[in-house]
C-alpha cells in the first residue's frame, strides 16, 4: 500500500514538472526570444519594400495641434496602435487616390485592422467631403504653422513632406520607422506591415 503510495506522488511530482517545462517553454521563451530580438536589433527574414528609418524617430508632439473637429490631439495619441500615415498640403486627386489606397491597405488587414489606424495631415481646412467617403479616418489639420513644423519630423531623403505623395508608418511607441514611395505596390506594403505585426509585441 505504501509502495502505491510512493509510486502515486512520483507520478504526480513528475506531471507537475512537466507541466512546469510546458508552461516556461509558452510564456517564458517567446519573451526571451522578444528580448534577444531587440538587443542583437534581429529582424525576421525577408526584404522590405519600404524605405526603413535609421534610427527610427520618434515623433515629438506639438501641443497645439488639433483634429479636424477642434479636438486637441491626444498627448498619447502615437502610442495607441500603428499608425499608416499620409500628409499632403491640400488635398486634391493625388491625395484622395492614396487615401482610397490607404482604405484598401485596411481592409485587407483583416483581424489585424482594430490594431491598425489611417492618418491624415493636411492643411485643407474643409474635410466634410473626406470624412464622408472615409468617416473613420483620423484628419489632423489644425493650426498650419503647427502641421508644418510638426510635419518636418516625416522629412525623407530632403523631399518636400507634403508633395511626397508618400505612405509614411509610425509604430505603437511612437517611432517613425518606415515610408513607402507612390510607385511601391499596395500588396507589397501590405505584405510588409502584416510580417511587422506578426512578429510586433505591441500595438
Amino acid at each position: 500500500m505504501q509502495n502505491d503510495q510512493q509510486l502515486f506522488e512520483k507520478k504526480a511530482q513528475l506531471k507537475g514538472r512537466i507541466v512546469l517545462i510546458l508552461m516556461l517553454t509558452f510564456f517564458i521563451v517567446p519573451i526571451i526570444v522578444v528580448i534577444m530580438m531587440y538587443k542583437f536589433n534581429w529582424m525576421p527574414n525577408g526584404a522590405s519594400v519600404g524605405d526603413l528609418v535609421r534610427p527610427a524617430r520618434l515623433l515629438s508632439t506639438i501641443d497645439e495641434l488639433k483634429l479636424n473637429d477642434g479636438k486637441p490631439l491626444p498627448s498619447e495619441f502615437w502610442k495607441q496602435k500603428w499608425s499608416v500615415v499620409y500628409i499632403a498640403g491640400d488635398c486634391q486627386i493625388d491625395c484622395l487616390a492614396r487615401l482610397h489606397d490607404m482604405r484598401q491597405l485596411y481592409v485587407s488587414l483583416y483581424k489585424d485592422m482594430p490594431r491598425v489606424q489611417r492618418v491624415l495631415i493636411t492643411n485643407t481646412q474643409d474635410v466634410s467631403h473626406i470624412k464622408l467617403d472615409y468617416p473613420d479616418l483620423i484628419i489632423i489639420n489644425q493650426p498650419s504653422e503647427s502641421l508644418v513644423n510638426f510635419s518636418k519630423q516625416f522629412n525623407v531623403r530632403q523631399e518636400n513632406v507634403f508633395t511626397g505623395n508618400r505612405l509614411y508608418l509610425v509604430d505603437p511607441v511612437g517611432h517613425f520607422m518606415m515610408s513607402y514611395q507612390s510607385q511601391v505596390p499596395l500588396s507589397a506594403i501590405r505584405k510588409d506591415i502584416t510580417r511587422l505585426l506578426r512578429f510586433s509585441w505591441a500595438g
